[in-house]
């Protein structure tokens, strides 16, 4: 078996998954057709040419981006330019096609789903780890319903009660990941001051310091606290997402969060300083025993039920 035949033959487990992975998939098959044009020799540029794609149609297909996946007839033109072998290419048109089944998420309606926060959650339905900064409220993939609820209200004052109560269910749904058994790894920074602001009422935060108490306890859930009288911590000044897949040549894929937008950042150079910014401010955080117990002195001092 050739390396390039090696290297696909990786992928035949994801054949076989059980939960649709669409998002995956597609940046699978887009990596795997990068690494057989550059083994032909080919440069981006001149396979697109020499099949009549533009440059960007190419760049979105090795990147694997796009609601949707690319057309069979596209895979196997590029499968045939390269001279890739019968296995090579029955692997990769069999991905593809698992490729567009649709995942749980993208049966909600767009309004719900963006592209880009589609795009969000099957990279985290896909991730091997997944780390997170947040300076102004809970993770969304620890909030409680309660807590997830005046969230909305508060960011969607003029939403209808329906609407809010789809998003409400719309981040419960995505927090079934963690229950998974190949459930990835959570290491979530927080800073103290999310504790302090009280979302919904008194009662609600209770119960949300509550779950984060008995989520930090978990073996593939790691929370870490920077507390208020750290003032020098290098923090960013919006939440960071940090998602790692485990393998498989894919990047490392850094997620930014704007009002109604977000952006995405896979060049090499860009997320590794994010990942050096995370490190340094975990460092800065309390440790992730230190944090349980801040979590717990703040529950007993401010959330008391007494």
């Amino acid at each position: 078996m050739s390396a390039e035949s090696h290297r696909i033959s990786r992928l035949e487990p994801y054949l076989n998954r059980s939960e649709p992975a669409p998002t995956l998939l597609k940046m699978l098959v887009g990596v795997q057709l990068a690494g057989i044009r550059e083994d032909a020799g080919l440069s981006q540029e001149q396979a697109a040419r020499a099949l009549g794609f533009s440059p960007a149609k190419l760049s979105r297909i090795e990147a694997g981006k796009g609601r949707r996946p690319p057309t069979e007839g596209d895979v196997r033109a590029l499968l045939r330019l390269y001279g890739a072998d019968d296995y090579e290419a029955s692997v990769l048109v069999k991905l593809l096609h698992r490729a567009g089944e649709p995942g749980w998420w993208q049966r909600y309606d767009k309004r719900l789903m963006p592209e880009w926060f589609d795009r969000l959650v099957g990279l985290q339905e896909a991730a091997a780890a997944i780390r997170t900064f947040e300076i102004q409220y809970v993770p969304g993939l620890l909030q409680t319903a309660a807590y997830t609820r005046a969230v909305v209200e508060r960011g969607l004052p003029t939403a209808s009660a329906a609407e809010v109560q789809r998003r409400v269910e719309l981040r419960m749904r995505r927090q079934e990941l963690l229950r998974r058994p190949d459930a990835p790894q959570l290491w979530a920074v927080v800073d103290e001051s999310v504790l302090m602001r009280v979302l919904g009422s008194r009662e609600v935060m209770r119960e949300q310091l509550e779950h984060l108490v008995e989520m930090a306890r978990s073996p593939h859930v790691t929370v870490q606290i920077v507390p208020l009288d750290v003032t020098n911590a290098s923090a960013p000044a919006i939440p960071v997402t940090y998602l790692r897949f485990g393998g498989l040549d894919l990047p490392d894929i850094v997620y930014l969060e704007h009002i109604r937008s977000a952006h995405f950042l896979e060049d090499r150079d860009e997320t590794e300083e994010y990942r050096v910014a995370l490190d340094r401010l975990a460092d800065e955080a309390l440790d992730p025993r230190e944090s349980l117990a801040l979590l717990r002195k703040t529950l007993e001092e401010r959330y008391s039920a007494r």
